[in-house]
């Protein structure tokens, strides 16, 4: 039976769904989240992020790499980058409740609870060495209008990894045909190039994901 029809997930991927309702439902779903996506689903995005982000950052020292986990929810992903060394770590997100949660485990710097878009957010330029993004493009939730931002707030060579349901780019509308051109012509730019893209298995209850590696130029 689909993960969809299944869980409670599917009230927080309305494409149609305003920045701010999807905050005030993730905030309504803060309490039980980790539950629901690490125990129940066993999701497998946030240490495959984590990986990632450990293996594109390998030549540094980890507890130096200043990382920015973009749609960071309640550090699920974090958790895992602090497994791998990683201890500089600051966290964006639209849910201030799960933020508040996510301050409770202290493993984030700095919390800052805003939409990430094509807005500029309240962070310097060439800020961070990574950004880690897992689960962020969904749904009705971060689009292709944001990638500019990132670019903007990570480093000249540094890394944006990227982790997200692989169907996705097939079923929803506003990735289809949207979201890797989108990343091409970014490329064509010369605001940043492909290190990798990686489709992978059991991302959860059997959908793949997939994780694209970007270096900033």
């Amino acid at each position: 039976m689909d993960y969809i029809q299944t869980t409670s997930i599917e009230t927080h991927l309305d494409h149609n769904s305003t920045p701010e309702a999807l905050a005030k439902s993730y905030d309504d779903w803060s309490g039980t989240y980790d539950e629901e996506i690490m125990t129940q689903l066993n999701c497998t995005g946030p240490r495959k992020c984590a990986e990632t982000t450990e293996k594109v950052m390998s030549g540094s020292n980890l507890k130096e790499v200043r990382v920015l986990d973009v749609a960071a929810g309640t550090g699920l992903c974090a958790e895992e980058l602090v497994k791998k060394g990683f201890t500089n770590i600051d966290a964006v997100d639209g849910s201030q409740k799960m933020l508040d949660l996510a301050e409770k485990k202290q493993i984030y710097r700095r919390l800052i609870c805003d939409f990430v878009g094509p807005n500029p957010l309240d962070i310097e330029k060439d800020a961070y060495d990574a950004i880690a993004c897992c689960a962020g493009f969904a749904a009705g939730h971060l689009k292709e209008d944001c990638l500019p931002e990132l670019i903007r707030v990570v480093k000249p060579g540094g890394y944006i990894v990227i982790t997200f349901r692989e169907e996705w780019l097939h079923l929803y509308e506003d990735f289809k045909d949207k979201l890797e051109p989108a990343m091409a012509r970014l490329q064509e730019q010369g605001l940043w190039e492909r290190v990798s893209r990686e489709i992978f298995s059991n991302y959860y209850q059997g959908k793949d994901g997939i994780t694209v590696v970007y270096k900033v130029l």
